[in-house]
């Protein structure tokens, strides 16, 4: 097995060699770009037998019965597009079975009109994610076993990189022609240091420079779709206060062919969050929104997206081994002796039915589904 990766290694990185990274597009190009496309709308998908990327893709739990049900299930709602995390080790372990299961994906996708926005990396939650059989949910947690990508002893460990360019390069250069594709997520909610329950790993030297980088290696292979990284945290995001924007974020902002931003806040915050971003004059994608319990709602930020033409993927779609139905603070405390009053994320239970049949309504007047 590792000969067989290595050999990869080195033929992806011969390839690479040999072809330039294609520039960022202009705004004249995303824009055009976007134009073509049904407004996006969808969630952050995984399968509700999943309890994080490594469960969703490994041989043994790759579940497409499933995934064809729940992606059924995202048509009927008016959804056209997922957000779907993939994950480093899967290409280590298994380039070619990987790429197969990548492609069984996009083609049950592809029969519900779904265009998935891959994420590449990820730093939120485990710090150290394992091959192998994945943990049980913990009671009455929100997303007990989600794990990072590539994690900090893969970050800290820079023989490692090469394997990390392997799979950037690998999987977007096996797709990068493919419009089944909606676009690439190269990280999602990079971390600017410090440790707290989400990002929980000091890391923020080692993503703010390897960023740049996986740009790089993404447009090196020449893909057909946009390449972008949402901005999640801080003040004003506006071209004017750029001399405030982290390097990370000036990287998200400056490489980023649309952009695109999180906002789990009131209607108001995301508008003006909204108003921030579309000042660059290029796509805006929000990749996260919707959290009950902290303001953030379908019946409250969805319209605003569709006014202002942002993409819009809320958190959560089938309540499953994720828990997400719980809120962020079951961290403190936990949910085990009860429901939440108010589900935090998710739009149906584990049969199919609407948490809330207003929101499933909303969502098919604004998509045109009715």
């Amino acid at each position: 097995m590792k000969t067989k990766i290595f050999a990869a290694v080195l033929a992806t990185l011969a390839f690479s060699a040999t072809a330039e990274a294609r520039p960022q597009w202009t705004a004249d190009q995303a824009n055009t770009w976007y134009a073509r496309q049904t407004w996006p709308v969808g969630s952050n998908y995984i399968p509700k037998d999943a309890i994080n990327q490594l469960e969703m893709w490994q041989t043994d739990t790759f579940n497409p019965k499933e995934i064809d049900w729940e992606l059924g299930l995202a048509e009927n709602t008016g959804m056209t597009t997922m957000r779907v995390f993939l994950q480093d080790q899967l290409w280590t372990q298994d380039s070619e079975g990987f790429k197969k299961r990548i492609d069984a994906f996009l083609t049950i996708a592809a029969k519900h009109h779904i265009k998935p926005l891959f994420v590449l990396f990820d730093s939120c939650w485990d710090a150290h994610p394992k091959l192998g059989k994945q943990p049980a949910p913990r009671p009455g947690l929100h997303n007990s076993g989600w794990v990072q990508s590539p994690g900090i002893d893969r970050l800290k460990n820079k023989s490692d990189y090469p394997e990390l360019e392997a799979y950037v390069k690998g999987v977007v250069g096996v797709f990068a022609k493919d419009d089944r594709i909606l676009g690439w997520d190269v990280w999602n909610e990079p971390h600017e240091g410090g440790t707290d329950v989400i990002h929980n790993a000091d890391d923020a030297k080692l993503v703010a420079d390897l960023l740049p980088q996986v740009y790089q290696w993404a447009r090196s292979v020449d893909p057909t779709q946009p390449l972008t990284s949402g901005v999640f945290d801080g003040g004003d995001w506006s071209p004017t206060n750029e001399a405030a924007l982290t390097s990370i974020q000036r990287t998200q902002l400056d490489q980023s062919d649309i952009l695109s931003f999180h906002s789990y806040s009131w209607p108001e915050e995301f508008e003006n969050r909204i108003k921030q971003m579309v000042r660059y004059g290029r796509p805006v994608f929000c990749t996260e929104y919707m959290a009950r319990g902290a303001g953030s709602t379908i019946d409250g930020s969805l319209p605003l997206g569709k006014q202002y033409h942002v993409a819009m993927y809320n958190w959560g779609f089938v309540d499953g081994k994720t828990q997400t139905r719980f809120p962020w603070d079951s961290y403190q405390h936990p949910y085990t002796d009860r429901e939440p009053t108010v589900w935090f994320h998710d739009l149906f239970h584990a049969d199919g039915t609407p948490y809330r049949q207003r929101e499933i309504d909303i969502i098919r007047e604004l998509t045109g589904k009715n």
